[in-house]
């Protein structure tokens, strides 16, 4: 009797260069945050080609959610890593993270040198409108595969309810889903046919483990230590140690990264001010990559201000190192153990709890996106413990709305590719602002 299989079963590996082209096309069109970041992810390896299943992608998912840093970026080299191991990993996290960190300091520069840059919010307002239709999408696509039971359906709404009305922190959230999930258990995984692709995946062991950390320690800090050395009389070694501790303890996303990051530039170092720090805020969502690389702009304005245009491209640089550098090795040492905790009925629980918690920390992203997508005005206001995102309905933007019923009407009913409506959508953004 055949096996039983996955409902996505992968397909067989691509070759490496055809996953780099795929993974540089994610890194171009990764606008939008975690939450857009990740079902276009999905949407490519997955549902397209796929290249991982969905129990492959979900569980992987919920592993990135409990590391610090950027998820998406992590999910991204995890899925490189599964299909060409270290090369891989490298390839596809390098390519998440390089389009939109070249975007970030040319803008960067064009921001120190000439203040605001009003065309680059006027090309992106339709993108944004566009990612909205994006993440609403495959956040149902995704829900319908994680939430299998009524269980995962409560804890979804749980972990939406507690994010968004009660700013519980994610770490906390992610751990209470997970030890639900662990107490009580999962169904043993279905077996099926083992493809050439999965047959390829490196393997785990304690000493290639221990090699691996000790490889990728090394090459996080040794360029760090170069810098503390050479550049002792400047801002960067300063700034290497902050953001090499911003990479370990800040859990929960970009989000709660962009919390303890800017009460300590604007606060504590003085590097910038809150109006340059929301400007940088402003730029990263509106850029491709991952919405941490708003550090590279703090980074950047950190050493011009301090030395000019040569020690802010060397505070930049030392800053994308600090903040990536160590997703490497979260994800080069703790892959090859995903499969692993997988397969045990207990942690296979906990993972799909963890995953369940994400599709509601996901609709937390997709309404708080889209509630500053499409109100120009938005408010927090906090009734003891409750806090609620209240829009001034007056500052509607209807040229978003606009768009974005487009967008979801080209995506969802004509099947449109995400990178031809992001680039019909940008088009009419500029257009209704310049006009």
């Amino acid at each position: 009797m055949k096996a039983a299989t996955d409902a996505a079963t992968p397909a067989d590996t691509p070759s490496l260069p055809a996953a780099a082209r795929v993974f540089g096309r994610i890194g171009i069109l990764s606008f939008g945050g975690p939450a857009a970041q990740i079902a276009l992810m999905h949407r490519e390896i997955v549902d397209e080609r796929r290249w991982l299943s969905e129990r492959q992608y979900l569980d992987a998912l919920a592993f990135c959610m409990l590391l610090p840093g950027p998820e998406a970026m992590q999910l991204a080299t995890y899925s490189g890593w599964r299909l060409h191991g270290t090369a891989g990993g490298l390839v596809a996290g390098l390519l998440f993270v390089l389009p939109g960190a070249a975007v970030v300091l040319a803008l960067a520069v064009l921001y120190a040198a000439l203040g605001e840059v009003p065309l680059v919010a006027a090309l992106f307002l339709g993108v944004k409108a566009a990612v909205s239709v994006v993440v609403i999408e495959a956040l149902i696509r995704v829900a319908r595969r994680a939430l299998a039971e009524p269980f995962h359906w409560l804890i979804a709404a749980l972990s939406f309810i507690l994010i968004f009305f009660f700013a519980v922190p994610f770490p906390l959230i992610v751990a209470l889903a997970g030890l639900a999930g662990l107490l009580r258990g999962g169904a043993a995984p279905a077996v099926h046919q083992t493809t050439r692709a999965e047959a390829a995946a490196p393997k785990a062991g304690l000493a290639g483990t221990l090699r691996t950390v000790a490889i990728w320690l090394a090459v996080w800090w040794l360029p760090l230590i170069a810098v503390g050395i050479l550049g002792a009389d400047t801002i960067l070694p300063t700034i290497g140690l902050f953001f090499s501790k911003l990479a370990i303890v800040t859990f929960g996303g970009a989000y709660a990264v962009l919390a303890y990051m800017a009460q300590d530039v604007v606060g504590h170092y003085g590097w910038l001010g809150a109006g340059e720090m929301m400007d940088g805020l402003g730029l990263a969502e509106t850029t491709p990559g991952p919405l941490i690389l708003v550090t590279e702009f703090v980074g950047f304005l950190a050493g011009w201000h301090a030395g000019g245009i040569g020690l802010g491209l060397a505070a930049a640089a030392v800053t994308l190192w600090a903040t990536f550098a160590p997703c490497f090795l979260w994800i080069f040492a703790g892959a090859p153990y995903v499969e692993r905790i997988a397969a045990a009925p207990r942690l296979r629980g906990a993972l799909s709890a963890i995953t369940a918690a994400v599709v509601g920390v996901i609709l937390n992203l997709a309404v708080w996106f889209g509630l500053h997508v499409f109100f120009t005005e938005v408010a927090v206001a906090r009734y003891g413990p409750l806090v609620l995102q209240e829009p001034e309905l007056a500052s509607l933007d209807p040229r978003v709305v606009v768009i974005a019923v487009l967008a979801a009407f080209l995506l969802i009913g004509r099947h449109w590719g995400v990178a031809r409506v992001l680039a019909l959508s940008a088009a009419l953004g500029a257009a209704s602002m310049l006009t």
